[in-house]
């Protein structure tokens, strides 16, 4: 019998045959098959026994390292089964699934600014940087330099492909978070494959595809895509490699990320949308059949409060994305769509604080049977029966028709938006309607952010 770390590797390949790939064959190596549902399992063992061989991290040792989060659940997977300690250091836009996963096996995780760049002593590799110098015993994986993050793909992941694809693949699409597959398969493909071409996805807004389609270092500006994108090059990647390079921004990313589970049944994250969105431009702008292969960089159960969440694509504003200046646009949670969460006049107040904490608001609106607002409630009127109730289970079996205010201020959806102050000042929720029809609450943390997302 082997042991989880065995099972890093040898992930399987398969063919997009339901979305158009125009003349070529598109392929994806599912890298979500490795244990901790990510290829970056593949550097972090690397990474780890070639510490161990060069005496940097011995016995009772701790490892630190700077993540957007897959490395991170790869470190702190083979550092509990070899018994180290692990640190992470992650940006703040990281998904919540892959800190919970961290955690859970045993990882401790430091939260830091992801809207300050390299040199900047928030910034997370600098952090990171700092916290393993000072940590008697600590060793900084530094994935961005270290060259066991590339050899592992060299020695791994490009002789996979290459073996899978029977010896004919003419084009390996992959993005750049510490560089390690793209220098470690491009290398491989050097050498073993020399017509085989590596092609970039990159996030909008990162610095590396306008780097290599122009030669020019630009300003880097900021993405939702986690795990790839930077605002420097890193040591590990050897653009040189590159033939082609693809901007993708956010929301297509996201959206082909989605296409993928619908079209194809393959759960996938953000980064591999990006990666998709690419390989399926290069294959469109081909004008004979290739044989491309990109990732599946990790599953997209990571990022199901992100990606396959509704209410997160409407406050990024890529739901609709044309705006008109209007209450409409501030709304997120839309009754019209099915994403708002109401309650009943006879639902108890159980379901009212059961429905607040799954859905993460403060206040729901109460709709009759008719479809018509026929109340409000917050967590002040259902905190109110509490406290004048000594039975709190009585208390949340009372019906929310009688703790619910009825005093309700309605606002037009075609209102300008700057209708909406008014009503905030005076404390109110603005119940938004859509002619006689509910569309749904707009609040001042919707409003906050409808400024954040319209230029």
């Amino acid at each position: 019998m082997g042991s989880i770390l065995d099972l890093i590797g040898q992930t399987p390949l398969v063919e997009v045959t339901r979305i158009d790939c125009a003349p070529c064959r598109l392929f994806l190596k599912l890298e979500s098959a490795n244990p901790s549902g990510s290829l970056k399992d593949r550097p972090a063992r690397t990474m780890i026994e070639a510490a161990e061989a060069d005496g940097k991290l011995r016995a009772g040792g701790t490892i630190v390292e700077a993540t957007a989060g897959n490395t991170g659940l790869g470190l702190a997977l083979v550092g509990a089964r070899k018994g180290y300690r692990t640190l992470l250091v992650v940006p703040d836009k990281m998904a919540r699934e892959k800190v919970l996963h961290a955690k859970a096996m045993g990882a401790e995780v430091i939260t830091t600014r992801s809207d300050v760049g390299k040199g900047h002593p928030d910034y997370y590799q600098d952090l990171a940087a700092a916290i393993a110098a000072r940590t008697p015993g600590a060793f900084f994986i530094n994935q961005f330099a270290n060259p066991a993050n590339p050899l592992a793909h060299e020695t791994t992941t490009g002789p996979e492909i290459l073996h899978q694809m029977e010896g004919s693949v003419d084009a390996v699409v992959v993005g750049v978070g510490s560089g390690g597959t793209l220098t470690g398969i491009g290398r491989f493909m050097r050498s073993s494959s020399p017509a085989t071409q590596m092609i970039l996805a990159d996030p909008a807004g990162s610095v590396l595809a306008p780097l290599v389609e122009t030669g020019t270092m630009g300003e880097a500006g900021s993405w939702a895509v986690e795990g790839i994108g930077e605002d420097f090059v890193p040591p590990n990647a050897d653009l040189a490699l590159v033939r082609r390079a693809y901007a993708i921004p956010d929301a297509e990313s996201f959206a082909m990320a989605r296409e993928l589970l619908l079209r194809e049944g393959v759960l996938a994250g953000s980064s591999s949308g990006t990666l998709l969105a690419a390989a399926l431009r290069y294959c469109r702008s081909q004008t004979a059949p290739r044989r491309v292969v990109s990732l599946v960089c990790d599953s997209g159960a990571k990022y199901l409060s992100k990606v396959f969440n509704p209410t997160f694509l409407a406050q990024e504003g890529w739901t609709h994305p044309h705006r008109h200046g209007t209450v409409r646009d501030v709304v997120v949670h839309s009754a019209k769509e099915g994403t708002a969460v109401i309650v009943r006049p006879q639902d108890n107040l159980r379901t009212v604080f059961s429905r607040m904490r799954s859905a993460d608001v403060s206040q729901l609106p109460v709709v009759d049977e008719r479809g018509r607002v026929v109340g409000l409630i917050d967590e002040s009127d259902v905190l109110g029966a509490l406290l004048t109730e000594h039975d709190s289970a009585k208390a949340f079996a009372r019906p929310v028709k009688d703790v619910m205010v009825t005093r309700l201020e309605t606002i037009s959806a075609d209102a300008p938006v700057a209708d909406l102050v008014p009503l905030f000042r005076k404390d109110y929720v603005a119940i938004v309607m859509d002619g006689d029809q509910f569309l749904g609450l707009a609040t001042r943390l919707d409003l906050i952010n409808y400024f954040r997302i319209t230029p």
